[in-house]
């Protein structure tokens, strides 16, 4: 019996099969909403209507599957669109959620403000406290422990295993946001998580021209359930996105080497400047979570977060002084940004728990020359 491929086949070739009537080693895009039947009832290949299935989509959802090591791969339009799916097929009014204090803030908004609208509670916590987790679990109210790891923006690194034998203990489902890290350097199913959510947009695509999200899940029921929704509530990823996703993925590995070898290249060079009060990496021995992430990522990530000592002028002047660093949200694609939370991706979390420091900016660090990034972030220092 063959083995199973290693991570960087599977990119390249895992749902790709060649095209079997022109022999196309690119699997071709199906720019179609829907298809013709055999008879009444009788599909072929089992598609009736690309809200309910797209074979282009279909590559996606089975390469998303095989490179986290799931049974189910469900791809959407974006990623809120699978939390908001995977969200709606585990919750009811008057259930409870217990997340991060360290989220995006687009995903507290979604919880917080509208399935809070639909009587949704939620708790805030710190997620790398094991025993504050376990106490903000209420016993058959609470239905999901939202993980994110390492966390946004002050990237915190949990400790999946044991959140997963938490939860399990408590008869939750425990859900991971992979976003930052990628299946190339973590995979929390192997870890005992449920559920894994992405924003493909961001590693996964690696390119910033196609927004889409994903579920990865192993359970039958579950996942049937949020299949279901992807069809009736019709989130789901065009034809093109979906290719463009692919298309992106084939190159994650590499890609994602290069990412994290220049971050951690630039986290060293800013430990210490006087400007700095501190590098939040968690491939720095100094991190809170260097150890834990050293246990469960095979990668410290391409993302990291520096506060200033000089407050939110000082961060502010960085971030509009920086030029190979643009200035924009998103992350995750090969070309640097650089993001400001407070006022950009975290503005809607301001006044709660999870509000972000007005001195703190978040670095998503590309794939371009290493000399060339700490060059520039050099020189806008020089303005700070």
């Amino acid at each position: 019996m063959a083995r199973t491929p290693n991570f960087d086949t599977l990119a390249i070739h895992a749902g790709q099969e060649f095209d079997p009537t022109t022999g196309a080693v690119i699997p071709p895009i199906y720019q179609t909403s829907t298809y013709v039947q055999e008879s009444i009832g009788h599909l072929r290949g089992g598609y009736e209507y690309s809200r309910g299935g797209n074979p282009t989509r279909t590559v996606l959802e089975t390469l998303l599957a095989a490179l986290e090591g799931g049974k189910h791969g469900l791809s959407f339009a974006s990623g809120l669109a699978a939390e908001d799916t995977i969200l709606r097929a585990l919750l009811a009014p008057g259930d409870h959620i217990v997340l991060g204090n360290d989220v995006y803030g687009g995903t507290h908004r979604l919880i917080n403000r509208v399935h809070g609208a639909w009587g949704i509670l939620n708790s805030t916590v710190e997620m790398s406290d094991l025993a504050a987790v376990e106490q903000a679990i209420i016993p058959g109210e609470t239905k999901i422990l939202w993980v994110e790891t390492p966390s946004n923006p002050l990237m915190k690194v949990c400790d999946i295993a044991a959140l997963a034998q938490i939860g399990h203990r408590f008869g939750v489902t425990v859900i991971v946001d992979n976003t930052f890290a990628s299946p190339a350097l973590q995979q929390p199913l192997a870890l005992g998580a449920d559920v894994v959510v992405h924003s493909t947009t961001k590693y996964l695509g690696g390119h910033s021209d196609v927004l889409g999200g994903a579920l990865i899940i192993n359970d039958d029921e579950l996942a049937e359930k949020a299949q279901f929704l992807q069809f009736a509530a019709g989130p789901v990823s065009a034809p093109m996105d979906a290719w463009l996703t692919v298309r992106g993925i084939k190159t994650l590995s590499v890609r994602m080497d290069r990412h994290c070898s220049n971050a951690q290249a630039i986290a060293e060079h800013l430990q210490g400047h006087p400007a700095i009060d501190r590098v939040y990496y968690p491939g720095l021995p100094t991190h809170p979570g260097h150890e834990l992430a050293k246990k469960q990522m095979s990668g410290f990530g391409g993302m990291l977060s520096i506060s200033f000592a000089g407050g939110a002028a000082a961060a502010r002047s960085f971030a509009e002084a920086t030029h190979l660093f643009q200035l924009a949200e998103s992350l995750g694609g090969v070309e640097s940004l650089v993001n400001y939370p407070s006022e950009m991706t975290h503005a809607s979390v301001r006044g709660t728990e999870l509000e972000v420091a007005d001195n703190i900016i978040r670095l998503s660090v590309g794939i371009e020359d290493v000399a060339d990034l700490i060059d520039d972030i050099d020189r806008a220092l020089g303005s700070v």
